[in-house]
């Protein structure tokens, strides 16, 4: 019986044994929904890693099964969240509806998770790389993406089928009674058929079949007859549509549409893993700001508690004493609406991972610090752009310095190089450039249809039929060539009346010169998202440079000028304002840390040389480990 099932599964999925034909026509529609999913599936995943290796020169894991448990489920159960309906925790949850197929429509799954995340029950604390793992099973877009390769592999397939053997058959039983006349006939006649056809990537044709006739009188005779048939045909163009470039155009089409499809996910794939990075570092930077808003809104309590005395005492006027509280009821605004910014942010990164909104999320705020430590030979300012700690005469020339390389980080390329690795890598341009390949063959197919129509035609017949009439001729078991009937055509069709097949010519030319345009514009885009990543890392890392000597500078004010208006010797409205530039200069030291961060990864990801495999997590560039 499990050979029996193994065989019926094969012809489901068209990984065919070999089994004569009446063996195949006996087997047909044998098969489970189930095992012909599985069957197809099959198929799908060997194409995928054939194309990933054309593609990529690697393979990875590929699969459309959804995991046995995600977090997205744990989080909705262990958290107590509350939800809709059961498909909101998964698929395989899903009550069976009404006819729905018996046998196992879902496979087991696996249960693929970051190893840290053990337990949902509280709060579950993520790091960076684990929202990367995270967001790759339960982001809802980054599930379509796969599917769009698996639907291409699926089409591919399909295009296959076309130059595969394909085998037919049918059982037909007929009774039938003739009560019209004096004495009543009946009797019932069955007819046994098993067909094979083939195309051939020439444009050939052939298609066989072979059957059994068996007729019986049932009344008022027991007379029975029996015989066996076949017939064959052959087909095969000459000019017109003649030729594999023209006959198999659609199998090239399908198999370069998956070949795009796995660069479209793989681009995908970093695109995707970067805009989480970018989301991520946004989070914390939302955190710091917190930070930096509670402690000026500390600050802020402390100058109104100091200027009050100092007004007790007749040393500061009450227009003071309202101005600093007036900015200390700013700072508590400032520190609620840092908190709410934070929340609105946790919640965008959360839709981002595929998980709820309202579940209980913390991350990694060491992933901030990390970030700091990494950029800390970049935040120190060069020597020559430093503030003049000797002041020159007024009246002496100013020289302004350009922004040079001094500092730079390792992925601040020379531009040549950059746009070179670029225009090597990207997989979006190596799509463009092949449809315009493409649209080339599409010219090829166009012109093809302007020509003559020649085709030959041939076929053949032997044996003979029985039926309810001819019950009484003798059994019939051979098939006698030399008995066959054959029959031959030559068609010739002349290319008078074209009008359909020049326009298409004509938009056949159209859309490659589109395609062209299409590269170029690809082409320039890659050049100026380049060139644009670099400009932004310069940019960033100047930011850098200056907010940090900013904060240096800010403190040093804020701590002046405490001292001062203790003393006497200013009023509060300055230490307001040092303490305002102090904020100001943190969080946009915090932002300019983030932003170079991110711009890094946009440029790994804009050079296509950031690694992303199928858990979602990454292999950066390493300019170094090139030289």
């Amino acid at each position: 019986m499990d050979t029996f099932r193994k065989i019926c599964i094969a012809i489901g999925s068209r990984r065919r044994p070999a089994v004569s034909a009446v063996s195949l026509v006996l087997l047909l529609s044998c098969a489970t929904p189930g095992e012909r999913r599985e069957g197809v599936d099959a198929n799908a995943y060997k194409i995928i890693k054939q194309k990933q290796m054309e593609a990529l020169g690697k393979t990875e894991p590929f699969s459309m099964e959804p995991p046995a448990d995600t977090l997205r489920r744990r989080l909705m159960l262990d958290q107590n969240l509350p939800y809709s309906s059961p498909a909101s925790l998964s698929s395989k949850l899903l009550p069976p509806i009404e006819h729905w197929p018996k046998d196992t429509y879902f496979s087991a799954g696996e249960t693929v998770q970051a190893a840290t995340v053990a337990s949902a029950t509280g709060p579950v604390r993520l790091t960076l790389m684990d929202a990367l793992q995270i967001a790759a099973l339960n982001n809802r877009q980054y599930q379509t993406g796969k599917e769009n390769v698996f639907r291409a592999a699926l089409g591919l397939d399909l295009e296959r089928d076309l130059f595969r053997d394909t085998f037919t058959g049918s059982l037909d039983s007929e009774v039938s009674a003739d009560l019209s006349g004096d004495e009543t006939h009946s009797g019932a006649a069955n007819t046994g058929l098993a067909g094979i056809s083939r195309q051939f990537l020439n444009g050939i044709t052939l298609t066989g079949r072979i059957g059994l006739d068996v007729a019986k009188l049932l009344y008022p005779y027991d007379d029975s007859s029996s015989s066996l048939f076949g017939d064959a045909s052959i087909a095969i163009p000459l000019l017109r549509g003649a030729g594999k470039e023209i006959v198999a155009e659609p199998l090239t089409q399908a198999e370069r549409d998956a070949l795009y499809a796995i660069y479209t996910f793989e681009r995908y794939k970093k695109t995707f893993a970067v805009s989480i990075a970018s989301e991520y570092l946004a989070v914390l930077q939302a955190l710091d700001q917190i930070d930096n808003a509670e402690a000026n809104y500390r600050r802020m309590v402390t100058s109104t508690r100091l200027v009050r005395r100092l007004a007790d005492a007749g040393k500061q006027s009450p227009i003071q004493v309202d101005q600093s509280v007036q900015d200390e009821l700013s700072a508590r605004n400032g520190w609620i609406s840092a908190q709410i910014s934070y929340e609105s942010r946790m919640d965008s990164l959360k839709n981002l991972l595929g998980l709820p909104p309202d579940a209980q999320i913390e991350l990694d705020r060491e992933e901030l610090t990390r970030l700091a430590e990494s950029t800390g030979n970049i935040i120190k300012m060069p020597a020559s752009q430093k503030v003049e700690e000797t002041v020159p005469p007024a009246d002496a020339p100013v020289e302004l310095l350009p922004l040079g390389r001094e500092g730079a980080g390792p992925m601040e390329l020379e531009e040549d190089q950059a746009l070179q690795l670029a225009l090597e890598n990207r997989l979006d341009l190596r799509t463009a450039l092949g449809r315009v390949y493409d649209a080339q063959r599409g010219v090829i197919v166009a012109a093809d249809g302007l020509r003559t129509e020649l085709s030959l035609l041939g076929s053949t017949s032997v044996g003979e039929r029985r039926g309810l009439g001819s019950v009484d001729q003798p059994d019939s078991a051979d098939l006698n060539l030399e008995k066959g009937r054959y029959n031959g055509l030559l068609s010739l069709d002349l290319p008078i009346e074209r009008t359909r097949e020049i326009v298409a010519y004509r938009q056949s030319i159209l859309a490659l010169e589109r395609a062209v345009r299409d590269l170029q514009d690809a082409e320039d885009s890659v050049k100026l998202n380049v060139r644009t990543r670099l400009r932004t890392l310069e940019d960033s890392r100047a930011s850098l440079q200056i907010q940090a000597q900013a904060v240096e500078l800010a403190e040093r004010r804020v701590k002046s000028t405490n001292l001062s208006l203790q003393a006497g010797r200013v009023i509060i409205r300055d230490v307001l304002e040092a303490q305002r530039a102090l904020l100001s200069s943190q969080n946009a030291l915090t932002s300019a840390m983030v932003r170079y961060r991110v711009a890094e990864l946009e440029l790994q990801r804009d050079l296509e040389l950031l690694e992303v495999n199928e858990t979602g997590m990454w292999k950066e560039y390493s300019p170094k480990e090139t030289k």
